[in-house]
């Protein structure tokens, strides 16, 4: 998908509106799972924009849940975005989207990650520029699971959401989209996946402005259908501190690839973005551990051994 050759009228209001008022409606739904109040912080970026971060902490469900809007702009994009798209180098830029990472207490409940954004590099003002004089525009997004000891019937649950959200649009939009997720969520210097994937896809335009949008919207749209039900029925389930213990060493796979890897986590840092709201995907408790390795057979090896692998989930069962 070339987004400089695709040229479309956008509606960059439409898809502001759309963003707020989808993370209303997951603060929401948390706030009714949960039982307490998110924080509210709003915040202001000297360069220009800014955006509301919504956070929970210490609740009864979620140790930590945050779900940030923001809006920010700029002058010169980037090195992690223009390094991607030379053609949008030297150009303004505008770029908003809703991100959501919730880390539960019972370790039994999978941490989920869920992103969808919109990006504009603008045309440039001078007519007599050599620049490509369209504006360059993509939506990204998608969402992931990352169970501590995982349950079939959860991964079968959340990518069958996700392929339903898709099918719509294109029946080879979940096997791609599902692909680039199971790529992208992989900690190369562990060999492994960070869990059990679900769908990512950025710089798409391919169906023009409106029917991306749409897609853009389906996708937001289910992450509470596709997440949800697994809370209920894992939310109540007994453990003890070897399975607090088990989240919390498996949480420093969350946090070196949010440092290391993740695409939003350098573009916030790299655009000045405020540092608070860009960090609050990090879980509260983690640990580290030399060279540890799960016994065999336990609960804990089972993780890797049938979830943290290559699965068709949907087709399979």
């Amino acid at each position: 998908m070339n987004s400089s050759t695709q040229v479309s009228a956008i509606n960059t209001q439409a898809v502001f509106t759309y963003l707020q008022g989808l993370q209303a409606r997951i603060v929401e739904a948390l706030e009714m799972v949960d039982g307490k109040t998110f924080l509210h912080d709003s915040w202001q970026r000297p360069e220009g924009g800014g955006g509301t971060s919504c956070l929970l902490e210490e609740g009864n469900v979620f140790e930590r849940a945050g779900v940030g809007f923001s809006h920010v702009i700029g002058n010169k994009l980037p090195p992690s975005a223009s390094a991607a798209h030379p053609e949008a180098a030297g150009r303004a830029w505008e770029a908003m989207g809703v991100s959501l990472v919730f880390h539960p207490r019972n370790p039994y409940v999978p941490t989920v990650h869920m992103n969808v954004r919109f990006f504009v590099a603008k045309a440039p003002n001078n007519p007599d520029s050599t620049i490509d004089a369209t504006d360059i525009w993509w939506f990204g997004g998608g969402m992931d699971l990352t169970p501590y000891y995982g349950f079939e019937e959860d991964a079968v649950h959340f990518h069958r959401s996700n392929k339903n959200a898709l099918e719509a649009f294109d029946l080879a939009y979940y096997p791609k989209f599902k692909k680039e997720c199971d790529e992208y969520f992989y900690l190369k210097h562990r060999k492994e996946p960070r869990g059990i994937g679900g769908i990512f896809f950025d710089d798409f335009n391919a169906l023009g402005f409106e029917k991306s949008f749409e897609m853009l919207r389906a996708v937001g749209d289910s992450f509470l259908g596709a997440y949800l039900p697994i809370v209920q029925r894992r939310k109540e389930m007994a453990y003890s501190e070897r399975e607090r213990d088990f989240q919390a060493y498996r949480r420093g796979r969350y946090v070196e690839f949010n440092l290391v890897y993740d695409r939003g986590t350098l573009f916030g840092l790299q655009s000045n973005g405020r540092t608070e709201s860009i960090l609050l995907s990090m879980p509260p408790i983690v640990k580290w551990r030399y060279d540890w390795k799960p016994e065999a057979n336990s609960p804990e090896a089972k993780l890797y051994t049938d979830f943290l692998i290559d699965k068709d989930w949907v087709s399979n069962t």
